[in-house]
């Protein structure tokens, strides 16, 4: 990992909870706040990953815990929250981003898939955001960032409940901010596009995938889990401290680029 200062951010000491943190987003994002001095908490149902996630960002010197917890289950994160409170201390920072993905056509697709989808996706950052963000209230402080989707403004077809699921935490996020900013609490989304992770590694395992993707972005590359990390760190940042209710985009202006893929003559 790049050694830079990140005493600009002021982590240092807060308590920040990860979910989904056993790969890929989720894990970047625990380590670079492990990095950036805070004591971090790897949730995931992956419990021997977030456990060795934990002991390797200790080995670099952070401060670290990994735990077992099923998000979509109000028992299992109230047990993790009890646990990382008597641990580390109360906390400062909660990143909802546990997902699963159960694609299918919705003219077919399973009610049960749909439903799990929903439930990890939207109710298990609800779940979380009520349990860690008591806290907050309390002590009148805190931060909550949401990592939903390019999809949730962009329809992901064939993907099941995946868009309007991640559409759903996109708002969930600005009601958050509404109805928690009077009482010190901020709550804002990152929503990523066109990213290589462990989850869509699949698609890139087809040859000329990577250079045909890349192609289309403005910004010629496929995103890494770090470009989402650092908006994340950024966004839970006193740095960030008049910022609250805001989408944002990291997709390398993939989104943006529609009209480009219209015939021009000319052009």
């Amino acid at each position: 990992m790049e050694k830079i200062s990140m005493d600009w951010l002021c982590h240092a000491g807060r308590v920040c909870v990860v979910t989904g943190a056993a790969g890929g987003i989720g894990k970047e994002i625990a380590d670079q706040f492990a990095h950036a001095g805070a004591a971090v908490a790897y949730l995931d149902l992956n419990a021997e990953a977030v456990i060795k996630n934990a002991k390797a960002a200790v080995t670099r010197g952070g401060i670290a815990i990994g735990l077992s917890c099923n998000v979509a289950e109000p028992e299992s994160v109230a047990a993790a929250a009890s646990k990382i409170n008597e641990l580390l201390g109360p906390t400062d920072i909660l990143i909802n981003n546990a997902g699963i993905l159960r694609p299918g056509d919705l003219s077919h697709i399973a009610l049960d898939d749909w439903e799990l989808m929903l439930r990890v996706n939207v109710t298990g950052y609800m779940l979380c955001a009520q349990q860690f963000g008591r806290g907050m209230l309390n002590r009148g402080k805190g931060n909550l960032v949401h990592i939903a989707s390019i999809a949730a403004s962009e329809p992901q077809a064939f993907s099941g409940a995946y868009s309007p699921g991640k559409a759903a935490i996109a708002m969930l996020s600005r009601q958050l901010a509404f109805e928690w900013g009077a009482k010190g609490v901020r709550s804002n989304c990152v929503s990523p596009g066109m990213i290589r992770t462990p989850l869509s590694e699949a698609f890139y395992q087809t040859p000329g995938i990577a250079e045909k993707r890349a192609a289309i972005i403005p910004a010629r590359r496929i995103g890494e889990p770090r470009d989402i990390a650092e908006a994340v760190l950024f966004l839970a940042s006193s740095r960030a401290g008049y910022i609250t209710g805001q989408e944002i985009v990291v997709d390398g202006g993939f989104s943006q680029s529609l009209m480009s893929f219209a015939p021009r003559p000319g052009y």
